[in-house]
């Protein structure tokens, strides 16, 4: 446990942070596990401690901090409003080479409406934390889910697939296996309720749902492996869309290829991308005016732009980012975890329960891996 009490450095990053305008967050460290299992990834799942209350709700020790202060803020009379956290604390998650409790320091930021203003802001804060551990020149990865979206918004696919392409960038095998899925033509042939699913995917979305769990009812079927009726229904439902007459061409599967092979500074990647647009009349103008403008207020902060590796195909394999991602990791290349990590998360707190869409961006800072980073001479 002594591990994981702040010292006097990680404290003093904190206190920064408040002197930057950020109030201190301290959420609870038994959270409710749902969050987190919707939300967070397949690498969170399969690393959470789990336990129940007495009524069966679950439970688990926090993985991370970013949802449990998105919660609080939804919850305080702050919600809707600009509005800044910083915190520092532990957080919980089974790790092969470490301990399972381990302090992150960091800040969430919600409401702002100047989007790359406030991306800029992030990574400059980052870039401080790493100064602050002694840390000079931290190698810069970065990327944008964003520039995906709008790509694969602009072909001609149901709206699942386009979901679900999407949803698929945190994961490049799945990426890779739908993209052949879309390309292939169907060999074996239709399944024998491929006429039950084209007719589902057309219908109206209530009425289908209500139509399949009276179905799977009146199959006496209650649960399966966890899932509830109505979570078997969302399922079938969402295979019938994808199942629904659709298929990619291959030219247009080399553009999206193309698209997740460019990488460079974000300048160099800006120009490359405006020329696959052309030659592929994609609309991708106002996700590229946002990298952009976003590149130039990095300048104006002081940021050495030609310094940042900037990839198309850049994930951090979180479900909740939906654009400007990024990560910091040792310039001396001693292993591949992130020493600073973040981006932005603009659909999280809808999903947390928000009416209305609020603008979120943050990061988190790994305290001990900084602090072994910065000794190392």
């Amino acid at each position: 446990m002594a591990a994981c009490v702040p010292d006097a450095r990680a404290e003093a990053l904190a206190v920064a942070y408040e002197r930057a305008g950020y109030r201190r967050a301290a959420p609870a460290l038994l959270q409710p596990a749902e969050p987190f299992l919707d939300l967070s990834g397949e690498d969170i799942r399969k690393r959470m401690y789990l336990t129940s209350d007495p009524s069966g709700r679950e439970l688990c020790l926090r993985p991370d901090l970013t949802i449990p202060v998105s919660r609080g803020y939804l919850a305080s009379p702050d919600a809707g409003k600009a509005a800044g956290y910083c915190y520092l604390g532990a957080v919980f998650r089974h790790r092969d080479d470490g301990p399972a409790e381990f302090l992150q320091a960091g800040i969430e930021s919600f409401g702002r409406a100047d989007t790359a203003a406030t991306d800029a802001e992030m990574l400059a804060l980052g870039l401080e934390a790493a100064t602050h551990y002694g840390v000079k020149a931290p190698e810069i990865r970065m990327g944008d889910v964003g520039l995906f979206g709008a790509l694969v918004e602009a072909l001609d696919l149901a709206p699942a697939w386009k979901r679900r392409l999407v949803k698929d960038f945190n994961r490049k095998k799945n990426l890779a296996q739908d993209l052949e899925r879309l390309t292939l033509t169907a060999a074996n042939g239709a399944p024998e309720y491929q006429g039950v699913l084209a007719a589902l995917a057309g219908a109206d979305p209530k009425g289908a749902h209500a139509l399949v769990t009276d179905l799977l009812s009146i199959a006496g079927i209650t649960a399966v492996g966890g899932r509830s009726v109505g979570e078997i229904a969302d399922r079938f439902l969402e295979q019938a869309a994808l199942g629904a007459a659709t298929s990619l061409p291959q030219e247009t599967r080399q553009v999206i290829e193309r698209f997740l092979a460019i990488s460079g500074d974000p300048d160099e990647v800006a120009d490359k991308l405006r020329a696959l647009a052309s030659d592929a009349g994609s609309a991708l103008n106002p996700a590229l005016d946002l990298l952009e403008r976003r590149t130039g207020f990095l300048a104006a902060r002081g940021v050495d732009v030609s310094r940042i590796r900037f990839s198309t195909a850049f994930g951090r394999g979180v479900d909740y980012y939906t654009g400007f991602e990024f990560e910091l990791h040792d310039p001396k290349g001693n292993g591949d975890e992130p020493l600073v990590a973040g981006g932005r998360y603009d659909g999280l707190l809808t999903r947390l329960g928000a009416k209305a869409p609020i603008p979120a961006v943050g990061f988190a800072v790994w305290i001990e891996r900084l602090a072994a980073c910065g000794s190392v001479k």
